[in-house]
């Protein structure tokens, strides 16, 4: 554990403290709507995340978690409905009607098994 310093203001001595790492990154589509849902619906867990100084780094392991499986579940997704660069060469607008569609039921997979839990 790092050493606080302290700076004088009026009478009082204040920690100066920083963010860490992990605060500094900014979060992601993933990581604020588990931050929503953590403040709405989990109220307990979403303190003792900030008492313990982890809130951070949770949302930031979801963002990751969230992008690595949307990634997977596309490729997935795209093999099963025969999407392929070739009906993107043929015909861009059904091509991109069909990935919006996927990633539609992508990121429904992905919000029922890692943000609202």
């Amino acid at each position: 554990m790092s050493e606080l310093t302290y700076r004088k203001n009026g009478d009082y001595l204040l920690p100066e403290m920083g963010l860490t790492e992990t605060e500094r990154q900014p979060l992601g589509k993933y990581g604020r709507m588990r931050l929503r849902y953590l403040k709405e619906n989990r109220p307990g867990l979403y303190t003792r995340l900030i008492l313990n100084g982890k809130l951070m780094e949770h949302l930031q392991e979801t963002e990751a978690a969230a992008q690595s499986r949307l990634e997977i579940i596309m490729n997935q997704l795209a093999k099963q409905n025969n999407v392929t660069e070739e009906l993107k060469a043929r015909d861009q607008m059904a091509w991109v009607g069909a990935m919006n569609s996927l990633k539609n039921q992508a990121e429904e997979m992905i919000l029922s098994e890692l943000i609202f839990i």
